[in-house]
């Protein structure tokens, strides 16, 4: 009995010992976020927590902007953009570097995972000097591609998650039956890829709309990110208004994480 009851009782230490850093860890990682929201809805000049008075000066403020709703549309194109373009990348080359076993496939999957491990500034300045040459500083095409180089990893990721569990049996018997190579990846491997996919979508996404390294070197006074405007406002000059730009980038953050998980879980139920 005393032998049984000890890997019990080993088991429970180290649940509560888990539950407990958790906890600790995303109290550490909201206490931001429970700053900042109760003060995008001050009515004071300054930052102020917490607010004396309470007031919706800082959204109205930043919906009648032009600054701030011209870099958040360039922030939500660029994203849409770059998350399309890393997705249909990402999914290629996960399935390339899954099914081909060249000598250079690790070397290739490496690189592919670099800008997840190079610091960013290394990786902004590198795509600076690279794009003055090719004259992409400061266009749209110039940051979709950056941010693409930067979300491409998360794509590759989650789509080579997807592809450990695949079986590539329903391939050959779709084949068997007479259906083309296009036909079978669209009505066979995609739907069942699709989570993967999904998930790289969104975070390719989120990527690219909290990405400033790199927009910080390639913007210019007609094409300037959120982030970058948030950037401006909190070193430039001290602007409430930021207060109300973070808590809706985290609203949108969270509901874009989130609404993969929930789609997954209703289809699981039905």
């Amino acid at each position: 009995m005393a032998s049984a009851d000890r890997p019990r009782a080993g088991r429970q230490g180290i649940g509560w010992g888990l539950r407990i850093w958790v906890v600790l860890v995303a109290a550490l990682l909201l206490a931001p976020t429970l700053v900042v929201i109760p003060m995008s809805f001050s009515a004071s000049e300054t930052f102020e927590f917490p607010p004396r008075e309470w007031s919706l000066r800082w959204y109205e403020e930043f919906f009648s902007s032009h600054a701030w709703m011209s870099s958040v549309l360039n922030s939500l194109q660029i994203g849409l953009l770059t998350a399309v373009l890393a997705t249909a990348v990402g999914v290629a080359a996960a399935i390339g570097l899954d099914r081909t076993g060249f000598r250079g496939r690790e070397m290739l999957r490496s690189a592919a995972m670099a800008p997840m491990i190079v610091p960013g500034i290394v990786v902004a300045v590198a795509i600076y000097g690279t794009f003055l040459r090719w004259q992409l500083n400061g266009t749209l095409l110039g940051f979709v591609l950056a941010h693409t180089v930067l979300a491409l990893p998360f794509v590759v990721t989650s789509v080579a998650t997807s592809l450990a569990g695949y079986d590539r049996v329903v391939e050959t018997a779709a084949a068997s039956l007479g259906a083309s190579w296009w036909t079978t990846f669209r009505k066979v491997t995609l739907p069942l890829l699709a989570p993967g996919v999904a998930s790289g979508f969104v975070f390719a996404f989120v990527v690219s709309l909290d990405e400033v390294m790199i927009a910080l070197f390639l913007q210019t006074p007609d094409i300037r990110t959120l982030p970058v405007q948030m950037y401006n406002s909190i070193t430039l000059e001290i602007d409430p208004t930021i207060a109300a730009a973070s808590s809706l980038i985290v609203a949108i953050t969270t509901i874009a994480l989130l609404l993969p998980q929930l789609v997954r879980r209703r289809r699981s139920e039905s």
